[in-house]
């Protein structure tokens, strides 16, 4: 079993930044933390994902924007979103999602944190 807590969001202002983190406890190896997010009425998607070997992917409107990154320590239980020059449509619940692997038959689960609110208003 696996938890997953997201700190770090708030309200911001257009243009500004804020940095979210997630830190994952409990047993098992983590392959992969990625962050979500759902805007009001509408599906949750991928924001971007970063692998435990470092290979990083983002979705078109996070490029340049939302770097990924994760501890350097062997551990590597927490992952952070940096979020700059948000904009209005970033408004949105962020999620972390932590992968793990449980064996070569059961292959890998994902655990979703309870999501960490993001406003950006003037």
């Amino acid at each position: 079993q696996v938890d997953s807590v997201e700190s770090g969001g708030g309200w911001v202002q257009p243009g500004g930044s804020l940095r979210l983190s997630c830190t994952a406890s409990g047993s098992g190896f983590i392959t992969q933390m990625a962050w979500h997010h759902q805007a009001p009425g509408k599906e949750r998607q991928l924001v971007a994902r970063i692998q435990r070997v470092g290979t990083e992917y983002y979705a078109d409107f996070a490029k340049g924007r939302f770097p990924i990154s994760r501890d350097s320590d062997n551990a590597k239980r927490t992952a952070y979103l940096q979020m700059n020059n948000l904009k209005f449509n970033d408004t949105a619940v962020y999620y972390c999602v932590v992968r793990i692997f449980i064996s070569d038959v059961d292959g890998e689960k994902d655990y979703w944190g309870q999501g960490t609110q993001v406003t950006v208003s003037s």
